[in-house]
């Protein structure tokens, strides 16, 4: 008997996850452009895009798009892991060492990825805290989902009660997060610098996001994600959408009123470091919820509205897409490509962004009639299972949806 874990087979996957890693590609690319084309992490976005159209775009994406959907995209991360590893021991395999090489050939990916093409990537965090989970995957899908839940919201509700403490001590000029010296390195090396000096900068850049003082915030912030998306999954909720159609669409309508209420409440108050934290470390993952809890509850027998379908072409192979994302926007914008960082507005980048993506849909339906998996995906599969798949499809009529 063959007792190797082989890839997931087409029939055997859930298409609601396939559509919603395809639509946190697509929020992930919308807030990550802020940072291909601007020096985001040092500027006042309100002031540095001025124009009606660009605050606009900007608002919109402050408000339905940024942090919510890395909190989406790493509980689909959760709930995969559970599900690889169940696969494994149903056929009484050892999960720990295919996890173990999984996270190891990301993290070199993330590494590649973080210094040698943009700055902003995910792909670290997301093996370091990969191999933590491996301490709790035993739990049962409910003490996961409480565990989850309870690390989120306690280290974030003291994160929040600090800051807004903080600021009645501390003059608030000596708060502010942005750095217009900060920015116009960025611009100068990105603009102008040699791929070295680019390097040079992306490292800072990057480092000044992940470090030691940042590790607790990154951790409560990722970490119980996974364990949200792992009990999610142990509790098997997206396996029969229609059987908890109406449980889920209570904790949909719930998430979406109070992301909402927390995403807008800088534009309904005085801003401030407190109220900022909040609006994303809040309501962010409740709008995630919220979205892909909408797409779970319009399937029905794996199907739902054709509209949604798209998202599942780029959804299977989101690797190789967000790896793509960063791999064309770093030469439109930057010194060694065509050079139009610091050139794009908020308004311009976003249109740019569902252009780009749109490519991406169709370019990702065309690899899938040819292929089963996509390049990135066929790698990171080979290694994590030992196991060469076949890659191409014998017939070309595409996958079947």
């Amino acid at each position: 008997m063959d007792r190797q874990v082989s890839p997931v087979l087409e029939k055997d996957r859930i298409i609601s996850l396939d559509i919603m890693r395809g639509f946190a590609i697509l929020g992930i690319f919308l807030v990550n452009m802020l940072s291909f084309h601007s020096p985001y992490l040092y500027i006042d976005p309100f002031e540095w895009w001025d124009s009606p159209s660009d605050k606009g775009a900007y608002a919109f994406i402050d408000i339905f798009v940024q942090a919510s959907f890395y909190p989406l995209f790493s509980m689909l991360f959760g709930y995969g892991l559970v599900i690889l590893r169940e696969r494994a021991m149903a056929k009484g395999l050892g999960f720990g060492g295919m996890a173990a090489r999984r996270f190891s050939l990301l993290l070199l990916i993330g590494i590649i990825h973080a210094f040698l093409i943009w700055h902003g990537d995910i792909l670290i965090n997301y093996a370091i805290f990969g191999f933590i989970f491996l301490l709790f995957v035993k739990m049962s899908g409910k003490n996961m989902l409480l565990t989850g839940i309870l690390l989120y919201i306690i280290p974030n509700l003291l994160f929040v009660l600090l800051l807004f403490a903080t600021v009645l001590f501390v003059p608030a000029e000596d708060l502010s997060i942005y750095d217009q010296e900060a920015a116009l390195a960025s611009l100068q090396a990105y603009q102008n610098g040699s791929f070295s000096e680019i390097t040079v900068q992306r490292i800072q850049d990057w480092s000044g996001v992940n470090n030691l003082a940042s590790l607790p915030i990154m951790l409560a912030s990722i970490f119980p994600l996974f364990l949200i998306g792992g009990g999610a999954a142990k509790l098997r909720w997206l396996e029969e959408p229609e059987k908890n159609r109406a449980f889920l669409m209570k904790i949909m309508l719930v998430s979406l009123a109070a992301g909402l209420l927390f995403k807008s409440l800088p534009y309904l108050t005085e801003s401030s470091l407190g109220l900022d934290y909040m609006q994303d470390i809040f309501g962010g993952p409740l709008l995630a919820i919220a979205y892909g809890l909408g797409i779970a509850v319009m399937m029905k027998n794996s199907q739902g509205p054709g509209f949604l379908l798209p998202l599942s072409y780029v959804g299977k192979l989101s690797l190789s897409n967000y790896l793509f994302q960063s791999i064309i926007s770093t030469f439109i914008f930057y010194s060694y490509g065509l050079g139009f960082y610091g050139k794009v507005s908020a308004f311009w980048g976003t249109l740019l962004v569902i252009f780009i993506f749109a490519f991406q849909v169709i370019i990702s339906r065309f690899w899938l009639a040819r292929y089963y998996y996509g390049p990135v995906e066929w790698l990171w599969r080979s290694f994590t299972y030992l196991k060469i798949p076949n890659l191409k499809r014998k017939g070309l009529n595409g996958p079947k949806i």
